[in-house]
């Protein structure tokens, strides 16, 4: 199987596993206990901890760990949502964000909280005036996602953040897609919230994390005993967590964030010099993920298209439901037209894609198309 779908899901990493299984066996006790045991699996926790922290330049305190990216994204608009109640009930998201933020804030809707979805151009882009044009005295929380899954448009999350808080407004980005492939500092950036998935980075599925700025406190998700500091109870799922602390450590190394823009950049390269104006690219050419194509083969239907690619695995950015296709919320966001849309692929590479994949997939597309 050539793999090219690694922005659905990573493999884990043979380090990231190493790491996890002294965990499992033997330091396996509870985080909470004060036996050796105990302290043993608490240690490996904070341990974790700083590697994430150093992982997003902010300190250890800010981090909290949770389940995955739908979690953390829920933590956030939830906890904002109850927590500043009295300040005001209008939350702001794009037109494109992931449905762990659509979905949340389409359930305060029926609580009777306002939600501004903003529009994004053709690329999938917000602009930042579009925002600033929304911000009421209302607006208690902005929340944009750093990258799109679908076609990896990066967004102005640093300009949306100062827009922000010029008028006191929190700023939440979900970086799920972005974490290991770009640099995140969210020093830089300046968000108050911050989401990581560790699925997306060669972690194992059911872990996350959630960077929360010092001094913000919002009302926990998930409530029992005071674990992270109170913050999210349940007992710390210690293997896991040690799995993101390392990948996270792993995923700083820029020398493989370029050798994967490389293989992306050959990829292209290959596509527009095997089918020129056959095919349209969905997103920025220049500000999206370094890993990622949304690519349309026009006068194709995508899921044709991937039926055919025997033993490849990527996604389609349009779904066939009784013989009728129909494009993803985010092509339609992007105002893509039918006829172009029905042939989109995403493609996403990884850290062991290998450019004898890529030429392997593009004969076979060749093969079909041509």
């Amino acid at each position: 199987m050539i793999y090219l779908d690694y922005n659905a899901t990573t493999p884990v990493d043979k380090e990231v596993a190493e790491v996890m299984i002294p965990y499992l066996y033997g330091y396996f006790g509870n985080p909470s206990s004060s036996h050796s045991l105990g302290r043993d699996a608490k240690s490996g926790i904070e341990q974790a901890r700083q590697q994430v922290a150093d992982f997003l330049n902010c300190t250890p305190g800010e981090v909290l760990f949770t389940s995955g990216g739908s979690e953390s994204n829920n933590t956030v608009i939830k906890g904002v949502a109850q927590t500043y109640r009295h300040k005001g009930n209008h939350i702001i998201v794009s037109a494109v964000e992931h449905p762990a933020v659509i979905k949340p804030c389409q359930y305060l809707e029926q609580l009777g909280y306002s939600i501004t979805y903003v529009p994004v151009d053709s690329y999938g882009m917000v602009a930042v005036e579009d925002v600033k044009e929304q911000l009421t005295d209302q607006t208690i929380l902005v929340s944009i996602m750093h990258s799109n899954n679908e076609t990896g448009t990066i967004q102005p999350i640093k300009e949306i953040a100062e827009a922000c808080h010029e008028r006191g407004v929190l700023v939440h980005t979900d970086a799920s897609q972005s974490a290991g492939k770009v640099v995140l500092d969210v020093a830089d950036l300046g968000v108050d919230f911050l989401t990581l998935a560790g699925h997306k980075l060669y972690a194992p599925k059911g872990i996350g994390a959630l960077y929360i700025r010092e001094g913000i406190h919002i009302e926990p998700l998930i409530h029992g005993a005071g674990h992270e500091k109170g913050r999210r109870a349940g007992t710390e799922n210690t293997p896991y967590i040690i799995g993101l602390g390392k990948a996270c450590e792993l995923a700083a190394d820029s020398a493989s964030r370029e050798r994967v823009g490389q293989i992306t950049d050959y990829f292209f390269e290959n596509l527009q010099e095997s089918f020129g104006e056959k095919i349209h690219l969905n997103g920025h050419l220049h500000k999206r993920l370094p890993n990622t194509l949304n690519v349309s083969f026009l006068g194709a239907v995508g899921h044709e298209v991937i039926a055919s690619l025997e033993d490849v695995a990527a996604s389609t950015g349009s779904a066939c439901h009784a013989g009728e296709t129909s494009l993803s919320p985010v092509l339609k966001a992007m105002r893509v037209s039918e006829d172009i849309g029905q042939g989109a692929i995403r493609f996403s590479v990884g850290r062991y894609t290998t450019k004898a994949e890529i030429d392997e997939v593009i004969g076979k597309l060749k093969a079909y198309l041509l």
